[in-house]
């Protein structure tokens, strides 16, 4: 299967983090058609742009087949993806495997840093049970290593070190 960034997402505050018993915050998720990624520093306009240096979660990553499966096993419908707040969702990555790993898609670099954990947040978000649903499954925390946009569409995805594992390219890539 082609790799394909199915939705971007960027929210300018934190509804969930920080906010421990706290009512959770209202920021909106907007879905965006590109983003742009700066390394080290994170995505323009997102909550977590400049949030600290070398931080972890920079970008974060969340495979569409697992909201898929989420949505089905809890029965939930007229939620978008943008409901577990992560930035990326990506079809056709195998996101857990990442950990640990250099990586580019569509162009600009990321390294894997850990599992985006699920929090307690997720069964109000999505619904009752997302959040145990979720664990080990909850998506791919990264740092950005070099700067550029990704768009929303197919996208060329390599793992450093090893082979270009798909096939799929940005337009403008194959256009070249």
């Amino acid at each position: 299967m082609p790799v394909h960034i199915r939705h971007l997402f960027i929210s300018p505050g934190h509804n969930y983090f920080g906010h421990h018993g706290r009512p959770a915050g209202t920021h909106a998720t907007v879905s965006v058609e590109r983003v742009r990624c700066r390394a080290g520093r994170g995505i323009e306009g997102d909550r977590f742009f400049d949030y600290k240096e070398d931080y972890r979660g920079q970008i974060t990553f969340f495979d569409f087949s697992v909201w898929n499966g989420l949505c089905a096993a809890l029965g939930v419908s007229g939620v978008t993806p943008g409901a577990v707040r992560r930035n990326v969702v990506v079809e056709g990555i195998d996101l857990p495997a990442l950990i640990g790993a250099r990586f580019s898609l569509g162009g600009v670099t990321f390294e894997g840093t850990a599992e985006s954990t699920p929090c307690y947040w997720m069964d109000q978000a999505v619904g009752p049970g997302a959040e145990a649903w979720l664990k080990g499954r909850g998506g791919l925390r990264a740092r950005i290593l070099t700067d550029g946009d990704l768009a929303v569409g197919p996208a060329a995805f390599a793992v450093e070190g090893g082979q270009l594992t798909l096939d799929a390219v940005l337009p403008a890539q194959a256009a070249r």
